[in-house]
C-alpha cells in the first residue's frame, strides 16, 4: 500500500498534492465589459426616412410619418429633455394670424354676396345709416338662418381643409400647418373637427370679438407649444412648412 503523506521534515506547504491552482490575475484598472452591440436600440427604431420631426428622405408632400416624442417631457426637473426636440420650428404668431384672415376672406366675401341675392341680408340706404339696418335684421330670424349656414361652412372649410393636408388656403400661403402634437402627422378627422368646433362656434353663437380676444391671447400666452384653445381641443400644434 502506497503512501502519500510527503516523507517526513519536507515541508506541507511544498507538498505538490496540496497546492491550489492560481487565479489568473485581473488586468489593471478592473474587469473590462464587453463593447455593446451595433445597431438600433432595443424596443425602438429611428426616425423614418422624411420625417418633418428629424428624418431626411424625400415623402409626399415633404410630409412623412415622425417618429413620437413626449409632449409632457416639459413638466420634468431641471435639465430634463426637451418637449420642442425634433418638431419643426413652430409658426409665428404673425403667420398664424395672416393666415387665419385670409381665410376668413375667403369665406366671407362668398357667403356675404349670396346672402345679398338670396334675400339673407337686405341693405337699404333709404334712412342713410345702412349700419343700423343690418344690426336690425341680425335679430331676425331670417338672419339667424343665414348665420347657421354661415357657422356651418366655416366649420367644414376648417375641417376638410386641416385633415386633408393640414394646411387650409391661408395656410399654405403663409407655409404653415397643423400637426397632431404627439407625432406631427396630419390630424384625423375627429381632431380637426374638434378644433374647428371650438374656434368657431362659440364666436357665431355668443361672443364674436371676444372669443376671438381669448383665442389670440392664449396663442401668445401658452408655453411651450403655443397653443390656443382649439389647438388644445384638437390636441394639435401649428408649425412651419417652410
Amino acid at each position: 500500500m502506497s503512501n502519500d503523506q510527503p516523507p517526513p521534515g519536507e515541508p506541507p506547504e511544498d507538498d505538490p498534492f496540496l497546492k491550489k491552482p492560481q487565479e489568473p490575475t485581473p488586468p489593471a484598472g478592473g474587469p473590462q465589459e464587453p463593447p455593446p452591440p451595433e445597431g438600433p436600440p432595443p424596443g425602438g427604431q429611428g426616425p423614418p426616412p422624411g420625417s418633418p420631426y428629424g428624418g431626411s428622405g424625400p415623402t409626399d408632400s415633404g410630409r412623412g410619418q415622425p417618429p413620437p416624442y413626449d409632449p409632457g417631457a416639459f413638466s420634468g426637473g431641471y435639465g430634463g429633455a426637451d418637449p420642442l426636440a425634433g418638431m419643426p420650428p413652430l409658426a409665428d404668431f404673425g403667420r398664424r394670424f395672416a393666415a387665419r384672415v385670409i381665410d376668413a376672406l375667403i369665406i366671407f366675401v362668398p357667403l356675404f354676396l349670396l346672402s345679398l341675392l338670396g334675400g339673407g341680408w337686405h341693405v337699404t340706404t333709404d334712412n342713410g345709416d345702412t349700419w343700423d339696418e343690418i344690426t336690425r335684421q341680425v335679430n331676425t330670424g331670417r338672419q339667424w338662418l343665414w348665420s347657421l349656414i354661415s357657422l356651418a361652412v366655416y366649420v367644414a372649410y376648417d375641417t376638410i381643409m386641416v385633415k386633408r393636408d393640414g394646411q387650409s388656403v391661408g395656410k399654405h400661403l403663409m407655409k404653415i400647418r397643423v400637426a397632431m402634437l404627439n407625432d406631427g402627422s396630419v390630424p384625423d378627422t375627429p381632431s380637426a373637427l374638434m378644433r374647428a368646433v371650438v374656434l368657431w362656434v362659440p364666436a357665431w353663437v355668443c361672443c364674436f370679438c371676444l372669443w376671438w380676444l381669448v383665442i389670440i391671447l392664449t396663442i401668445l400666452s401658452d408655453k411651450p407649444y403655443k397653443q390656443g384653445l382649439h389647438d388644445k381641443a384638437g390636441k394639435t400644434v401649428v408649425v412651419s412648412a417652410a
